[in-house]
C-alpha cells in the first residue's frame, strides 16, 4: 500500500504542475505583489519594533490575502482536474480495477495535490517577502530596491529560458519545468536580497535598526543620514537590539496560511469525488468565505455571555498563597475600564481568555437560591465572589465549602463576566465543524508586534490535521459508492 500511495501521489503531483492554469496563477500572484507595492500607499500606523511598519502593514495584509485567494483557486482547479476529470474520462476505472483500494486513491490524490499546492504557496510567499523587503512606494521620490528588482528579473529570466530551452530541444512540458524552477530560482533571489542591502553592500541577515523621522531606518540609511549631518533635526533616535532583514514572524504567518490552504485542498479533494470543476470551485469559495465569517455567523451564537471588562492587573493579597485554588484565597483585580454593569459586593466573578466566554477559568456550578453570597461564604459550592468593589478595583475571594475548579490565576487581558456562559449546542457544533480561517490569519499579530508562540502554531497544526482527516474521510465515503465505470 505505501508503494501504491506514493506512486499515485507522484503521478498526481506531476499532472497538477503540468496544467497551464497552475503556472498562470503563479505568474498572476507575482504580478499582483508588484502592484501591491504601488497601490498600498496609505499609512496604517507606525511601529518601532514590529517587523512591518507604516504602509508596509497594509502591504502585508493585502499580500497575504493575495496568496490566500490564489491558493484557494489553485486548490479548487487542481483537485478537480486530478479527481473528477479522471472519473469523467474513465481513467479512474483503470486504477480501481487493479488491487488498489479507493482509500488509497483518495489519500494519494490528496498528497499529490497538496505537494503541488505547497510548491506554489512557497513560491508565492517568496514573492510576498520580496515585496515586503522592497517596501511600498508611497511617493514619487521613493527609490526602488535595486537588488530586489535585479534578482527577481534574473530568476524569471533563468526560469523562462531553461523551461523554453528544454521544451524546444527535449519536448518537456513548459508549465511543469517552469513551475518547478520558480522555487529554487526565487529562493536564490531571496537569499541574495538578504545578503545585499539597497546600496548593493553586503549586510548581515540580522542588523541594527533605528527609528526616527517617524519611520524605521536600516543601518545603511542611518549611517548615510549621519554622514550627511541630517540627524540633528530628527529628534530622539531609538535603536533596536535586533532588526531582522529576515522576518521570522512573517514566516510563521505564512506557515499558518499554508495550513489553511491544505485544509481547503482537502475540501476540494472530497467535493471533486462527486461534483464537477465549476461546482467544486463554488463549494471551495463558499467554505473559504464561511470560514472567514465563522466567528461572526456561528461563534457569537455558540456562546452567550455579556462581557463586563478586561483585567488590567491581578495581585494576590496573601503572598504565601498565590494559587487561588483553595477556599479563603483572596485576590485584588483592577479592571481596564468601568464594567458594563458595575460590580457590587456579593456578585459572582468569572474570567477567561476569550471575550465570548467560550472558555472560563472558573467552574460554573449552580448556586442555591437561598445562599447569601456574603453571609454564607463558607457554604455551598466553590465560587469566586466579589468582597469589595471600588470602581475598577475589586477584591475577590474563593468561597464555598469545597474548592472550586480554578484552571489558572486571573491575569492581564482576561475577559471578565458576571454569569456563567450559556452554550448553544447546535451553533457550537456547526462552529467546530466549519474550518475557521480566522485561526490561520495571523497578520494582526505580526503588524501589532505580538510574537506568535510555538504552542499556537502546534495547535494550528493539530486543528488543521483534524480538519483534513475529517474531509478526507467524507471524500472516501463519497467515493466508495461512486460509479466510475
Amino acid at each position: 500500500m505505501p508503494t501504491q500511495l506514493l506512486t499515485i501521489a507522484k503521478n498526481t503531483f506531476v499532472e497538477a504542475i503540468r496544467q497551464p492554469f497552475f503556472l498562470f496563477i503563479l505568474v498572476i500572484s507575482g504580478i499582483l505583489q508588484v502592484f501591491n507595492t504601488w497601490g498600498t500607499g496609505f499609512a496604517m500606523g507606525y511601529s518601532t519594533t514590529a517587523e512591518v511598519s507604516s504602509d508596509n502593514k497594509l502591504l502585508l495584509d493585502i499580500g497575504l490575502a493575495t496568496v490566500f485567494v490564489c491558493g484557494m483557486l489553485l486548490a479548487g482547479f487542481v483537485a478537480t482536474a486530478v479527481v473528477s476529470r479522471e472519473i469523467e474520462n474513465k481513467t479512474a476505472l483503470t486504477v480501481i480495477s487493479k488491487p488498489v483500494s479507493r482509500v488509497t486513491v483518495i489519500v494519494g490524490k490528496y498528497l499529490g495535490v497538496t505537494l503541488a499546492i505547497l510548491l506554489a504557496v512557497v513560491v508565492m510567499m517568496i514573492f510576498l517577502l520580496l515585496a515586503i523587503r522592497h517596501g511600498v512606494l508611497s511617493t514619487a521620490a521613493d527609490r526602488v530596491d535595486g537588488p530586489v528588482i535585479v534578482f527577481s528579473f534574473l530568476a524569471v529570466l533563468a526560469t523562462v529560458g531553461i523551461a523554453a530551452w528544454t521544451n524546444f530541444f527535449y519536448g518537456w512540458s513548459f508549465p511543469q519545468i517552469a513551475s518547478i524552477l520558480l522555487l529554487p530560482a526565487f529562493v536564490l533571489a531571496y537569499v541574495g536580497v538578504l545578503l545585499i542591502d539597497k546600496e548593493w553592500r553586503l549586510q548581515n541577515i540580522w542588523e541594527p535598526g533605528y527609528f526616527y523621522d517617524d519611520r524605521v531606518h536600516t543601518l545603511a540609511e542611518y549611517e548615510a543620514d549621519k554622514a550627511n549631518r541630517m540627524l540633528q533635526k530628527f529628534g530622539e533616535i531609538k535603536e533596536f537590539t535586533r532588526f531582522p532583514t529576515f522576518r521570522p514572524q512573517i514566516a510563521v504567518a505564512s506557515i499558518a496560511l499554508a495550513m489553511a490552504i491544505m485544509v481547503l485542498t482537502s475540501v476540494a479533494t472530497a467535493v471533486s469525488t462527486r461534483l464537477g470543476q465549476v461546482m467544486t470551485i463554488v463549494v471551495c469559495a463558499g467554505v473559504f468565505v464561511l470560514g472567514l465569517l465563522s466567528d461572526h455567523l456561528l461563534g457569537k451564537r455558540a456562546f452567550d455571555n455579556e462581557l463586563m471588562a478586561f483585567v488590567e492587573t491581578a495581585t494576590s493579597l496573601n503572598p504565601r498563597d498565590t494559587s487561588f485554588s483553595r477556599t479563603g484565597s483572596e485576590y485584588e483585580v483592577e479592571l481596564d475600564a468601568p464594567a458594563a454593569i458595575p460590580f457590587e459586593a456579593g456578585d459572582l466573578f468569572y474570567y477567561g481568555p476569550s471575550a465570548s466566554g467560550a472558555i472560563l477559568s472558573v467552574s460554573t456550578r449552580p448556586i442555591p437560591d437561598d445562599l447569601d453570597p456574603l453571609e454564607d461564604l463558607n457554604r455551598g459550592p466553590g465560587r469566586i465572589v466579589v468582597l469589595e468593589a471600588d470602581g475598577e478595583l475589586l477584591t475577590l475571594r474563593h468561597a464555598g465549602e469545597r474548592s472550586a475548579t480554578v484552571l489558572r490565576l486571573p491575569k492581564p487581558g482576561d475577559a471578565v463576566f458576571r454569569t456563567p456562559t450559556e452554550v448553544n449546542p447546535v451553533a457550537r457544533v456547526a462552529w467546530g465543524v466549519v474550518p475557521n480561517m480566522q485561526f490561520f490569519w495571523l497578520v494582526d499579530a505580526v503588524s501589532q508586534n505580538h510574537p506568535v508562540p510555538g504552542s499556537h502554531l502546534a495547535m494550528l497544526a493539530g486543528y488543521s490535521g483534524l480538519q483534513i482527516a475529517a474531509f478526507l474521510a467524507i471524500g472516501v465515503a463519497l467515493f466508495q459508492t461512486r460509479d466510475v465505470g
